[in-house]
């Protein structure tokens, strides 16, 4: 394999970065600073990054994937750290490395070109191959045929509803658990036959969309763990430095949003008995930024994602 970052340019087969160029600006990136990469990915951001450090400059970048994990021995040099992991496990990875506080935190949310590209992991509609949808298919949680053929009709309409935000998720739900009755659901095709009869005509593309949304945030436990990663940056990012976030459904960016704006997910933002709020962030954009319509052109994926950045207060 090349060691060289030009591996990474904006037209890799592996995966396209989306609005590199507004993370990187986003991240103020200084030459000898300590960055973190929660989601390798690919290896896009990660590798730009790496260009601007140098001398005690330091990127640790964090995935669960093994895919993710051999791309990044791409990028072996001493200013890198690759961290197989989850990042709900942020705090206590950066501090078994050595490596708080950090000057700035990149979360690119979602799924890579590459796992969506590839048929035997399950989560693109385009092909058939397992209902996987892991992002560590080597670890012990359910995987999406799992959920189709374990969870209750109850349990099916609440994620479908709520991570889908499916429009009939009862009728859905209920589709499911009489179509298992005969056998069960293992593969993209099996499951497209099955939900057949509710899928609106002519939406096939984004109802389908919406259900395996759903099926990977639930196997995955992508929400819960997107808010124990954002409660843990205020405690380890340094005061000023950044902490930039790209999501690709309203379900993620609301999060984001509320955490940068309250200190919270939930509810109003606290005061003390002065009116004052204790909120670790500032919001350096009033607004997500959004990719150009040149970008979406190259790369459809940049058409959903929102940027938001922030600093941490002193």
């Amino acid at each position: 394999m090349s060691n060289t970052l030009n591996d990474y340019d904006n037209d890799t087969a592996y995966h396209r970065p989306v609005m590199l160029r507004e993370c990187l600006e986003g991240l103020d990136l200084q030459p000898t600073g300590r960055y973190v990469d929660v989601t390798f990915g690919g290896g896009g951001h990660s590798a730009r990054i790496l260009e601007h450090l140098t001398g005690t400059g330091h990127l640790y970048s964090f995935d669960q994937d093994a895919d993710a994990e051999r791309e990044a021995q791409k990028l072996a040099r001493p200013q890198f750290t690759f961290i197989r992991s989850n990042f709900r496990h942020l705090f206590r990875e950066l501090q078994r490395h050595g490596a708080l506080p950090v000057d700035g935190l990149l979360a690119d949310l979602g799924v890579s070109s590459h796992q969506f590209d590839t048929p035997e992991r399950g989560f693109s509609t385009r092909f058939d191959g397992p209902l996987d949808m892991r992002m560590n298919p080597d670890g012990d949680d359910a995987s999406a045929a799992d959920i189709i053929n374990e969870y209750s009709e109850a349990d099916l309409h609440r994620i479908f509803g709520m991570y889908g935000e499916v429009t009939n998720a009862r009728t859905l739900a209920a589709t499911v658990v009489a179509a298992r009755r005969g056998q069960s659901i293992s593969t993209i095709a099996g499951l497209k036959k099955a939900i057949a009869p509710c899928t609106p005509r002519g939406k096939e593309n984004k109802y389908l969309a919406q259900v395996f949304q759903a099926l990977r945030i639930e196997a995955n436990d992508e929400m819960t763990a997107l808010q124990e990663m954002l409660e843990q940056t205020a405690q380890v990012l340094r005061p000023g430095g950044r902490l930039v976030v790209m999501s690709y459904h309203s379900l993620e960016d609301r999060l984001v949003k509320n955490f940068i704006a309250k200190g919270k997910f939930f509810g109003e933002v606290e005061k003390d008995l002065f009116g004052r709020t204790n909120v670790p962030f500032e919001a350096l954009t009033r607004k997500p930024v959004e990719a150009s319509a040149e970008e979406i052109a190259l790369n459809s994926r940049a058409r959903s994602a929102k940027l938001r950045i922030a600093i941490r207060k002193e």
